[in-house]
């Protein structure tokens, strides 16, 4: 079914969008009649590779990926890996072997599951008591997982990556530099938000950190504001470059609702001022959406372009997805947007699914 969505503004030049089958088949100006956006900015739609929930629902409710879909459509986010979290493995099994399904909003690609492969010491939010040591046959009994978290010096840990076919992350985990270093030539691929439930950076011991930089591996990165100081996202960038900066939401099922108790990964998260943490005070994911994130990355002196590139080309890459780029044979995900990046309309598969 062929689209046409005439005079996007793409790098600064008026041009028309022309889609066949969700496929942009041509970039260029038509005679053909279409949908005006009247010069207004065409941008590539977001991908969240690291989002539990948000507007009060789950990815570990099994059944409300639709409503997230919708919510994360508002924002900008074009297709999206529900995220797990640390539950029964029976429980994971009953959410993400169920066909994925078709959504009204963003696009579900497949899931992210985080945990229950992770170190105990770091296991932030996460609940301990369904930790369990990495084991390959195990996670082939899961459907549609296309990125999981490891903790690399786990029990087994190095073996499962090696014959992970998902996408690998380092994350929730308490590896050193070797570990780590270790992981990668094993084909891990990026760091799970980065600095957050691992060890830090230091001059004798630099850690996971240390290991993506040598190891030329992606972090995702939390630009809220909150996880990472500003200044850090600032060092990140310059160090691992669009390129290999993934930005990241980590929302949670309080993003886009009021401040108050929250149930997340079956532990109870207290809400304050936006700030999602354990009774115990431990930081449990974000209150802020992917859009939030690219917003708060260009207030802390990240280009407007790159941070752009970082939600969206960038996790396309590191995904091998058809996705981040407004170019003929290319899925046609993308955004329109005013001056501040807000949303105006969000286009999945050539079709609008959300307009101011």
């Amino acid at each position: 079914m062929n689209k046409v969505y005439k005079n996007a503004r793409i790098n600064g030049t008026i041009t028309d969008i022309i889609v066949e089958n969700g496929i942009i088949s041509k970039i260029g100006k038509v005679i053909q009649s279409g949908i005006d956006l009247q010069g207004q900015t065409a941008l590539p739609g977001l991908i969240d590779i690291h989002i539990h929930g948000c507007c009060g629902f789950d990815t570990m409710d099994g059944d409300k990926l639709n409503e997230i879909s919708k919510f994360l459509a508002t924002k900008g986010v074009t297709s999206f890996l529900p995220t797990t979290m640390t539950v029964d493995f029976n429980n994971i099994k009953d959410v993400v072997n169920k066909p994925l399904p078709e959504t009204q909003g963003a696009k579900v690609l497949g899931y992210h599951l985080e945990g229950p492969y992770i170190a105990s010491s770091r296991r932030g939010a996460q609940n301990i008591n369904y930790i369990r040591k990495p084991h390959i046959k195990e996670f082939e009994s899961l459907d549609n997982i296309l990125m999981v978290t490891v903790a690399p010096e786990t029990q087994g840990g190095q073996d499962f990556i090696k014959n992970c076919k998902a996408v690998v992350s380092i994350g929730h985990t308490d590896g050193t530099y070797e570990d780590c270093i270790e992981a990668i030539k094993n084909g891990a691929k990026c760091l799970t938000h980065t600095f957050n439930a691992m060890p830090p950076l230091l001059h004798r011991e630099p850690g996971p950190v240390g290991a993506a930089i040598m190891g030329d591996a992606y972090v995702q990165v939390i630009s809220d504001g909150v996880h990472i100081h500003p200044s850090v996202i600032q060092m990140l960038y310059r160090t691992f470059k669009k390129e290999r900066m993934v930005l990241i939401s980590d929302a949670m099922k309080a993003t886009g609702m009021a401040d108050g108790l929250y149930k997340f990964g079956g532990q109870s998260v207290k809400v304050e001022n936006s700030v999602a943490k354990t009774l115990d005070g431990v930081v449990a994911g974000s209150t802020s959406d992917l859009l939030t994130g690219v917003k708060k990355a260009v207030e802390f002196g990240i280009p407007k372009e790159d941070a752009i590139y970082m939600a969206s080309k960038t996790p396309a890459t590191l995904m091998g997805l058809n996705k981040g780029e407004i170019k003929k044979g290319f899925d046609a995900d993308f955004i329109v947007v005013d001056e501040e990046l807000n949303i105006l309309k969000t286009i999945v598969g050539g079709n609008i699914v959300f307009e101011k």
